[in-house]
């Protein structure tokens, strides 16, 4: 099953991501939660709070660059093959997943 053969509630839809997308997801998911202890570490010893800011901005953007990933295999293929069927709802749901996105 894809997300395209989902049912009306986001509880049961599921994506289908290849092998080397997942590891990809997973290497720099390992490294941002590897930053967020780091993060953690450099608080409980007091470091200078611009060093603490500018680590979080990293982070930041890992995270950013992993959603944007996620946005660019979910549009090509969940989106296209939902609108290729009729169902034009899923503009509304990727436009308020974007929202979120780009708070």
């Amino acid at each position: 099953m894809n997300c395209c053969d989902a049912h009306t509630h986001t509880s049961h839809r599921s994506s289908h991501h290849s092998e080397q997308l997942k590891t990809n997801l997973a290497s720099r998911l390992n490294r941002i939660e590897g930053q967020v202890r780091g993060v953690k570490g450099l608080i409980e010893r007091d470091t200078y709070c611009d060093d603490v800011l500018n680590q979080i901005a990293a982070i930041q953007s890992a995270l950013n660059s992993v959603g944007k990933l996620l946005l660019e295999g979910h549009m090509k293929s969940c989106v296209a093959e939902r609108l290729q069927s009729g169902d034009h709802e899923v503009i509304d749901e990727l436009l308020a997943t974007m929202n979120k996105l780009m708070k």
